[in-house]
């Protein structure tokens, strides 16, 4: 759907989640760190993260450059191997398997890059690179292959007639639409979404945004969707889990997050959102200081630094999620009163 001259973009709104809340992605406490050519020292990029995706759910991750989102969506989907934890698809750990048993999988957790030229080879054909996918995760001789790829690209909003062009013959938005039908090609049940819409022109963004709204609709698709953009967050996600320097720190539903974020971060992303409605002198000042280090992140709370609730255990204590009905948040401020006040007196 394109937007109107004069009106900006055009949103869909999310469809929710399925009513069956099978769960279709779990990760268990997973571990990315990337050892420095330093004896000892690793890049802890993904530090002790656990989530999960239910069927027909669009999950959202978001937070600042280099908090590890997509580390983490390269390890779910078998790109990066894990330093310790586990993903399991369906129920099934992933990590045990070998090619040849992972393959069924692969088939359904497939992954939208952020940047097409990257992702597309540009000695193959539309045609080509949609066709390929289809021979290495289906069996269907080449005349069905053939009207596969014309079939898919008619569902993603392309012209048929364009699977004769080379990638540099395209428009960013038509490329990045190739990229969703290779994707599509096996029949997955989840697509992994890095950055899918950041490299696009707004107004191509919201057509991409509507395109998998649409899909999501149509073939029963899940989504864990990496963003840093927290309004396309929120037309697009029914849950966000916020990250921060290899943690996450918040999780809940989309509307929750936005009616009343729980953790200072959180409120700080939020605060940085242009907002022509809201007074001046109602923003949050911005953060102060830089992200630390993620090969030597700060004692206790990871966000301690910058926090400006930040108070002395969370320089001395790390602490755990703590549940707020629907949300779950990793902040001493959220900590149930009765457990506060036990750590105050086993303070003194």
């Amino acid at each position: 759907m394109a937007a109107r001259a004069g009106t900006g973009p055009t949103f869909l709104a999310p469809q929710g989640p399925a009513t069956q809340r099978d769960t279709l992605l779990e990760v268990r406490n997973l571990v990315v760190h990337f050892p420095l050519g330093e004896a000892g020292k690793v890049v802890r990029a993904v530090d002790g993260v656990s989530l999960e995706l239910a069927a027909g759910e669009t999950l959202a991750l978001v937070g600042e450059s280099g908090c590890g989102k997509s580390t983490l969506a390269r390890a779910a989907v078998g790109l990066l191997t894990p330093t310790q934890g586990d993903v399991c698809f369906e129920g099934q750990r992933l990590e045990p398997l070998g090619a040849r048993s992972r393959r069924p999988f692969c088939r359904k957790l497939q992954m939208v890059f952020q940047d097409p030229d990257a992702s597309l080879d540009p000695r193959l054909t539309v045609a080509a690179a949609v066709s390929e996918a289809l021979e290495l995760h289906t069996a269907l001789e080449r005349s069905a292959r053939t009207e596969r790829v014309r079939e898919l690209l008619t569902d993603v909003g392309l012209d048929p007639t364009l699977g004769a062009r080379f990638p540099h013959e395209l428009s960013g938005g038509q490329k990045q639409r190739v990229c969703i039908a290779r994707a599509l090609a096996p029949g997955p049940r989840l697509l992994v979404c890095d950055e899918a819409v950041s490299a696009l022109d707004v107004s191509i963004q919201a057509q991409i945004l509507n395109l998998l709204a649409e899909l999501k609709e149509r073939r029963g698709l899940s989504y864990l969707f990496i963003t840093h953009d927290l309004r396309v967050v929120r037309h697009i996600a029914d849950r966000v889990a916020v990250m921060y320097l290899g943690q996450l720190v918040e999780t809940a539903a989309v509307a929750d997050l936005f009616e009343a974020p729980a953790h200072p971060y959180t409120q700080a992303l939020l605060a940085s959102v242009p907002n022509l409605e809201r007074a001046r002198d109602a923003r949050r000042p911005p953060l102060a200081g830089e992200v630390p280090s993620p090969v030597s992140p700060p004692n206790g709370c990871r966000f301690h630094p910058r926090c400006p609730s930040a108070f002395e255990r969370c320089r001395r204590e790390a602490p755990s999620f703590y549940s707020l009905g629907t949300r779950e948040a990793r902040c001493f401020l959220c900590e149930p009163k009765d457990d506060a006040a036990g750590a105050q007196e086993s303070n003194r």
